[in-house]
C-alpha cells in the first residue's frame, strides 16, 4: 500500500475513534432514550449539539470537521494514487495532513487558540498541495 492510501486509512481510523470519543460522553451526558430516538422534538428546541456539555459539543464539531476534510484528502489521494504520481513529496503531505488531524481533536476539545486554527490549515494546505501536484 502507498503511504498516501496508509494514510488515508488511518485518517478513516481516526474518523472511528472520533466517534467513540463523542458518542460516549454524548450518551452519558443525554441518555439513550434521547440518543436512539428519532430526535423529532430537537427540531423544535434546538440541535442536539445544544444539549452538550462545552467539552462533548466540541468533540462533535471536530468530527464533522473530519468529515469535511476527509473528503477532499480522500479525493487527493484518490488521484495522486491512481495517476501514479506518488512520490517523497506526497507522502510526506499525506503525513502532515494525518498528523494535523490527529493535533486537532485535542486542539479543539481544550480550546487551544488560535492552535486549533493553525492545526487545521496545515492539514488543509497539505491537502490542497496534493491536489494541485495532481494536476501540475
Amino acid at each position: 500500500m502507498t503511504p498516501e492510501l496508509t494514510a488515508l486509512t488511518l485518517a478513516a481510523l481516526l474518523q472511528v475513534v472520533q466517534y467513540v470519543l463523542m458518542s460516549v460522553p454524548a450518551n452519558l451526558e443525554l441518555g439513550m432514550g434521547k440518543t436512539m430516538s428519532p430526535r423529532d422534538r430537537d427540531r423544535l428546541g434546538g440541535s442536539l449539539e445544544d444539549q452538550l456539555s462545552v467539552k462533548t459539543a466540541r468533540l462533535k464539531r471536530a468530527l464533522d470537521n473530519h468529515f469535511e476534510g476527509l473528503i477532499l484528502f480522500a479525493i487527493a489521494v484518490f488521484v495522486i494514487t491512481w495517476s501514479d504520481q506518488g512520490n517523497g513529496i506526497t507522502a510526506a503531505l499525506s503525513g502532515l495532513y494525518l498528523l494535523a488531524r490527529i493535533l486537532y481533536v485535542p486542539a479543539y476539545y481544550f480550546g487551544w487558540a488560535p492552535w486549533r486554527s493553525l492545526i487545521w490549515l496545515a492539514g488543509f494546505a497539505a491537502t490542497v498541495l496534493m491536489l494541485l501536484l495532481a494536476v501540475l
